[in-house]
């Protein structure tokens, strides 16, 4: 099932499938019915307005579900946004899209979401993916270590993605990996959650670095 980053370029994959009646432009997987496609399943988990949502939703090829509420008062006390102090929304159940990397291998995210009080739902997320994409924001790192601690006890394999937010300081992956002590084998890379062509590189770093940990 190996591929490159070029391979899925050139199958179209920045191509807008969405019109502005939001009908969707179907795929060859869809109209043939004797081609089945290659479903995979991918969570997306972090911290607390680490650009999970902007993730899903840049490059999903359907309207991506959200369930983004307005934060209130009440959640003051447990949300810190001093670093996104912007930020008016946050996901109380999950973020959802699709997008498809070839023209038979179809890619289902699930956004997670990032507050402490939501992380029971993490189970029935993680039930049937074959990775995770943990997105970190270097001024808080510590954010993304209870989505690393869960992927690692649960042996589901996993990349690091820095979402580099503007203005702030920019480091190196290696610098990164030893900050948060990931092994060597996994893929830490530094990327930008609004740029489709990045996010999809790191989708296919994620799906390369789970073929290779499956076994045999």
């Amino acid at each position: 099932m190996a591929f490159a980053v070029s391979d899925a370029a050139n199958a179209g994959v920045s191509d807008a499938v969405v019109s502005d009646a939001e009908e969707e432009v179907l795929r060859p997987w869809q109209t043939d019915r004797n081609r089945a496609p290659v479903a995979t399943k991918i969570l997306v988990a972090g911290g607390f307005g680490v650009g999970k949502t902007t993730l899903v939703g840049t490059v999903s090829e359907i309207k991506p579900l959200e369930t983004e509420a307005l934060m209130t008062q009440a959640s003051a006390d447990t949300d810190d946004i001093t670093a996104t102090p912007g930020k008016t929304t946050t996901t109380v159940a999950m973020d959802f899209g699709r997008i498809t990397l070839d023209d038979d291998l179809v890619l289902y995210l699930f956004g997670t979401p990032g507050q402490q009080r939501f992380w029971f739902m993490w189970d029935d997320l993680a039930r049937g993916a074959v990775g995770a994409v943990v997105l970190a924001d270097t001024r808080r790192l510590k954010d993304c270590w209870p989505a690393l601690d869960y992927f690692e006890s649960c042996g589901l394999p996993y990349v690091v993605a820095v979402n580099h937010f503007d203005g702030s300081e920019r480091f190196e992956p290696e610098d990164v990996r030893e900050a948060l002590s990931i092994p060597s084998a996994v893929p830490v890379m530094i990327m930008d959650a609004r740029s489709r062509i990045a996010v999809i590189e790191t989708l296919l770093a994620l799906v390369g670095h789970a073929i290779e940990a499956l076994p045999e």
